[in-house]
């Protein structure tokens, strides 16, 4: 099987279980954070949402460079969804490439420094589509501080055992 077919499948898995979390989100709790360190839950939305767009870029570009980058600020819920599924249909069009475009190396860097030099393939794996468990497992404990069920991830949830 090509790279390509198992990492779109992977991506559309994640993105399902991520808009899951997403639509479970208090319209009024948006700017809650569990401590003054820690990213507002519209913050934390955004950023799942901008997730799959690094797909794009990585596959897209042979380097980034990180000087300026501003993070997205959707402030509703809907706009944050509709962001989640471009990105990803984005994400998923640029995934399509031959097997060897996975092995070209990728860098990240910030005023003139490389932060990250490692292969696509790589960086999709370690870097970019990790992120979406992980930022969505923050949520996850947002939620189970605010006593709103969480959702099933990859079995079920204690709310929905």
């Amino acid at each position: 099987m090509e790279l390509q077919n198992l990492l779109i499948s992977e991506l559309q898995h994640e993105v399902v279980i991520t808009e899951e979390f997403l639509k479970r989100i208090p319209k009024d709790k948006m700017d809650w954070r569990p401590h003054k360190k820690s990213m507002s839950i519209r913050q934390l939305a955004n950023h799942l949402a901008e997730i799959p767009s690094w797909i794009t870029a990585t596959m897209e570009m042979d380097d980034m460079d990180m000087a300026g980058y501003k993070a997205p600020d959707f402030a509703t819920l809907e706009e944050i969804l509709e962001v989640l599924q471009n990105n990803t249909s984005e994400a998923e069009a640029a995934l399509k490439k031959p097997d060897k475009e996975y092995k070209k190396n990728w860098k990240m860097i910030l005023d003139g420094k490389v932060l990250m030099d490692m292969p696509k393939y790589s960086v999709l794996r370690m870097m970019v589509l990790n992120q979406l468990p992980h930022h969505r497992a923050q949520l996850g404990v947002y939620f189970r501080l605010l006593d709103i069920p969480v959702p099933a991830t990859y079995g079920p949830s204690a709310d929905e055992s």
